[in-house]
């Protein structure tokens, strides 16, 4: 085993840690340890994402129902539009995808550096509201309203996304939450853990209709994703989760524009 290959399964713990420190945000580095370390191909490692954000995510959504911090009746209202789309995505959609999207001045854009070019974008965008969010969160409880049809539409719009990329979306998941369907930030924290695992790993199941599935590597890497989590969540006691977020923010920036970077100059 090589040192980038180490380097790799130490990132799996590094999803975990960050998702168990700030909440969210540590989905984004899935695909890019997956495909960068690992050097797994990228179709593939979208599909692997979606196992990992799912388990590991789910280990907190339990956590958190056992504390009754979830709201059960909006994650389905959100979680029912987003696992269908989710699926229909991995399904039907992402082996649509032409091998060859098109090409500009003599540069071929293929399916795989589309798929890595549409990441860093989300990458980026998801960077930027990590960075400027200086609002005070709120955890005054407030009589849940169901939009409906916007919260549908918010769950068809994740379930897209994170069908071809592969992240768990929670930088959309929580806002639409809270404005939406009014939860205060640390349900809507919780709750959105809930959505996350339901759609990700619901959408995992059509990859396993489409692709052979490397199941021991998986399973490794998701437990030691799994491990992280809770090395996050015990560590959360002692560490301002605020200032920690806006740094990694910084960094996932950087690292959107690496990979934008990366893939047009290969």
């Amino acid at each position: 085993m090589g040192i980038i290959e180490i380097l790799g399964y130490v990132g799996a713990l590094v999803i975990g840690l960050v998702l168990g420190l700030i909440g969210g945000g540590g989905s984004i580095l899935t695909v890019p340890i997956l495909v960068y370390l690992l050097a797994v191909n990228p179709v593939t490692a979208t599909a692997y994402s979606l196992f990992v954000v799912g388990a590991t995510s789910l280990v907190g959504a339990v956590k958190n129902i056992r504390k009754k911090q979830v709201d059960l009746r909006t994650a389905f209202v959100f979680a029912v539009p987003a696992f269908i789309a989710v699926y229909a995505t991995r399904m039907y959609l992402v082996p649509a995808i032409p091998d060859t999207l098109f090409s500009v001045a003599g540069f071929e854009v293929t399916k795989n550096i589309g798929i890595m070019l549409f990441f860093a974008i989300i990458m980026v965008v998801s960077s930027i509201s990590m960075i400027l969010n200086n609002k005070v969160e709120s955890d005054v409880e407030e009589k849940t309203v169901y939009n409906y049809p916007l919260i549908i539409l918010e769950g068809i719009g994740v379930g897209l996304l994170t069908g071809i990329v592969g992240a768990g979306g929670g930088f959309l998941i929580i806002p639409a939450l809270v404005l939406l369907a009014k939860l205060p930030m640390k349900r809507a924290v919780a709750t959105s853990l809930l959505i996350i695992a339901i759609k990700s790993l619901i959408g995992f199941i059509g990859d396993i209709q489409n692709m052979d599935i490397d199941w021991l590597f998986l399973l490794i890497f998701t437990g030691l994703s799994i491990v992280g989590i809770f090395i996050g969540m015990y560590l959360n006691k002692f560490i301002d989760g605020k200032k920690l977020k806006k740094a990694f923010g910084w960094f996932v920036l950087v690292m959107g524009i690496y990979i934008i970077w990366k893939e047009i100059s290969a």
